[in-house]
This record gives structure tokens, C-alpha cells and sequence, in this order.
């Protein structure tokens, strides 16, 4: 529910697409979103503890009023100037409240938790909790899939088909499933020597993200569990980054909001991972659509949550060999390939 809570404000930054006072809605809309967190940092700082408690006095004040100067910057966004500027960087449009709102939202998410992350202790916190289920993940990540339907004007300003276009949801060819597969497993790999770097380099860092990461989702262990770890987050997650705000904010905001959000690997090489495979994922998305960027990380979360080994193992090295070797030729083809003549 809290997750939900800036849905009115989206469902009216749509309906004020187009009209006289749509200028007016973009200001008021994206100050209102900045102008309540600079409440909850300010509210925090009084004594109200709305906020994740930090590590001592210091971090928490530290804490209070970053979120406030999030809550100011987003709050920026209703300047008419400043989006402008902003329009000069990203392709959005200043006029528009829906764009507004987004880069509002976008500072709100990625200062606060930037701030729970430097100044909380949120390993700890991810192993006071309770471990995930399914049902979790489903209330976790819909509010994701949620934001990107109403956030592009689902049933106010699309129907579905120019929803799913904008979405960047199309069927893919067999081509690009071949480079999400091949992408995911270089991913997988990779992460897998980042994970030893970390332990070599940092071992009590990675310790305790292991800890809390096998806590966190110990009980999905089991194939159903996997399946949905790979299936509910990857879907709702690309949809939201990838679909919806890529197009708007750039790859690389993406890919900083994307790992903001994986708040339980801390300050920690596993963080420095998540964005480099954010960044993976935004080019896919970038050259072919959101389903091969999905396709993409479902497979990859599924090759995290199962274990490879012995003669599995093989025939998957074997495997990705071969897609590598499919995907670099069908990009050497296509970019032989000559560029259709223009049209009269």
C-alpha cells in the first residue's frame, strides 16, 4: 500500500495530458510528491521514526535530511525552467505533467534509497525480517507492473495494443531470445566472479550480504520458489525500468534507479554487479525491445536460483557457447546488412 501511494498523482498527471492546465498539473503534481517527502524527512527529524532508524544519532540525522533535500530536489521538477534544462539531457518533454511526475518520482526513489543505503545498516534490517514467500513477491513486485501500466496511460490515454507498443512488449524474434539467453548466461558468469572478488576482497562484507541473502529467500529454494523468484520479478521489474521509464529518463538513470532498488547487497561489489548487469539490460532493450530484456533477466534470475552441476553443467557451457557464437553472428549479419533506401 505504501509502495501504491503516488498512484492518484500518476492517474491524474494522464488525465491532464493534452489540456489547457497541463502545465499548471505538472507543477502542482510533481511539488506535491517532492513536498510530502520533505514532510517524512522533516517529520523523522521531530521524533516521529517514519523512517528505517539508522546506526547511531549522527547517521539518523544525516539520514532526515537527505530525504529532505530529495524531497526539495523532486519538488524542483515543478519549475518550468528546470525541466526544460532537463529536456535538453533526456527525451521527455517539459510541457508534459505525465514526464514531470516521472522525474519527480525518479529523484524521490533513488535519493531515499540512497540514504537508507548509506546511512542505515540495511543488512541487518534484511535479516530482522521475515523470510520471503511467494505471495511476497507478488505484493513486492506488482506495484512495479502497476506503475508502468497507469504511468504510460493505460485505459486514459492507450488502449492496450499502443500500451503494450509503448512498452516496448512485442513478440520477439528468434534471434533476439537467442541474445537474451547468450546475455544471460555472460551475466551469470560473470556475477559468479564478481561474487569471488568480493569474498577475496572484502570478506566480511560478502558475508553478511550472503547472510542476508539466503535468509531473505530461503524458502523459495524450491523449484516452484525459483521459478517465481525468476519469473515475477523479472517481468514486473523490466516492465517498469526497461518499458516505461528507459525511453524517458535514459539507459543510465535506469540502470541507477534499477540498483538503488536492490537496497540488500548494501555498499558492497554485488551493488557494482547489479549495475553493470542494469546496464546490459537497458542495451537490450535499447536494440531490441522489453520482452528480450525480460526474457533476459528471467533467465538469468532462474540460473541463480537453480544449481548447475556435473553433467548439467556441461551441456550449459556447451549451451551458451553456442548462443554466444548465434548471437555474434546475427549482429555481424545485421550490421552488414544495407539500410533500406529512403522513401520518395
Amino acid at each position: 500500500m505504501v509502495e501504491l501511494t503516488p498512484l492518484p498523482l500518476v492517474l491524474m498527471a494522464n488525465a491532464a495530458v493534452g489540456k489547457r492546465w497541463a502545465n499548471l498539473a505538472a507543477e502542482i503534481l510533481s511539488g506535491v510528491a517532492g513536498g510530502l517527502i520533505c514532510l517524512l524527512g522533516a517529520a523523522d527529524l521531530a521524533g516521529a521514526k517514519v523512517l528505517t532508524p539508522a546506526a547511531n544519532s549522527n547517521f539518523q540525522l544525516a539520514l532526515d535530511v537527505t530525504v529532505m533535500a530529495t524531497g526539495l530536489a523532486a519538488a524542483a521538477i515543478a519549475s518550468h525552467p528546470v525541466r526544460k534544462r532537463v529536456g535538453q539531457v533526456l527525451p521527455i518533454d517539459p510541457d508534459s505533467p505525465v514526464h514531470a511526475l516521472a522525474l519527480a518520482l525518479t529523484v524521490i526513489l533513488l535519493g531515499v534509497d540512497l540514504a537508507v543505503v548509506a546511512f542505515t545498516d540495511v543488512l541487518a534490517t534484511a535479516q530482522s525480517q521475515p523470510p520471503l514467500t511467494i505471495a511476497d513477491l507478488i505484493f513486492d513486485e506488482t506495484p512495479f507492473l502497476v506503475f508502468a501500466l497507469v504511468g504510460v496511460g493505460l485505459f486514459v490515454r492507450r488502449e492496450l495494443p499502443d500500451t503494450a507498443r509503448r512498452l516496448g512488449l512485442v513478440l520477439p524474434t528468434w534471434w533476439q531470445i537467442a541474445i537474451a539467453l547468450a546475455a544471460a548466461g555472460v551475466f551469470f558468469v560473470f556475477v559468479q566472479q564478481v561474487d569471488m572478488l568480493s569474498h577475496a576482497w572484502t570478506p566480511g562484507i560478502a558475508h553478511r550480504v550472503d547472510a542476508a541473502t539466503n535468509h531473505l529467500f530461503g524458502q523459495l529454494s524450491w523449484p516452484g520458489g525459483a521459478l517465481a523468484v525468476a519469473l515475477i520479478p523479472g517481468l514486473c521489474e523490466e516492465v517498469l525500468f526497461r518499458g516505461a521509464l528507459q525511453p524517458r529518463i535514459g539507459l543510465l538513470a535506469t540502470a541507477l534507479l534499477f540498483t538503488s532498488i536492490h537496497t540488500q547487497y548494501a555498499l558492497s561489489l554485488d551493488t557494482v554487479a547489479v549495475l553493470v548487469i542494469a546496464l546490459g539490460l537497458g542495451l537490450l532493450r535499447k536494440y531490441t525491445n522489453t520482452t528480450t530484456s525480460a526474457a533476459c533477466h528471467i533467465s538469468y534470475n532462474l540460473l541463480v536460483g537453480i544449481s548447475l552441476a556435473g553433467a548439467v553443467a556441461n551441456i550449459a557451457v556447451g549451451a551458451e557457447v553456442a548462443l554466444i557464437a548465434v548471437s555474434i553472428y546475427v549482429i555481424w549479419s545485421r550490421r552488414r546488412r544495407p539500410a533500406a533506401p529512403a522513401q520518395p
